[in-house]
C-alpha cells in the first residue's frame, strides 16, 4: 500500500545530513486503523516515513536490510509536528535518524540501518 507522505520543509541540509519539519496530519492514513479510540503513529509509518526522506534526500534505497538500533521512545499523535533529523554515513552504508517534536524537543524515534 502507498501511504500519503506528508509534504516537507527543509530546515537544513549539507551533503551527509538533513534536518526536515513534517507535520503528520490527524487525516493521513497512516493512523487508518491503528487504535481506532487512541491514534497514534504505528513504528512501521515512521520507519517508511524515514526511508522515504532517505531515498528522497541521499538517493538509498527504498528498504531497511538491517536494522541496527530503533528505539521509540513517546507516542507520536496525530496533528504533531516533528522534526526529522537523518545523517548518512557513506563510508559505512548507514543512515541515523532522530525524529523529535517541534515544540518541546521531546524524541519519539532514534536509531539507525544499514544496507
Amino acid at each position: 500500500m502507498i501511504h500519503s507522505i506528508p509534504p516537507e520543509e527543509i530546515l537544513a541540509q549539507s551533503e551527509n545530513e538533513i534536518s526536515l519539519k513534517v507535520k503528520i496530519a490527524a487525516e493521513s492514513d497512516y493512523f487508518d486503523g491503528h487504535f481506532p479510540q487512541f491514534k497514534l503513529l504505528p513504528a512501521v509509518a515512521q520507519i517508511d516515513l524515514l526511508v522515504h526522506y532517505a531515498q528522497k534526500y541521499f538517493a538509498l534505497p527504498l528498504s531497511t536490510p538491517n536494522i541496527k538500533r530503533f528505539k521509540f521512545s513517546d507516542k507520536l499523535l496525530p496533528d504533531t509536528t516533528v522534526i526529522f533529523k537523518i545523517s548518512f554515513e557513506k563510508e559505512k552504508n548507514r543512515v541515523s535518524f532522530e525524529v523529535s517534536d517541534e515544540a518541546d524537543g521531546r524524541v519519539y524515534s532514534s536509531g539507525s540501518y544499514t544496507f
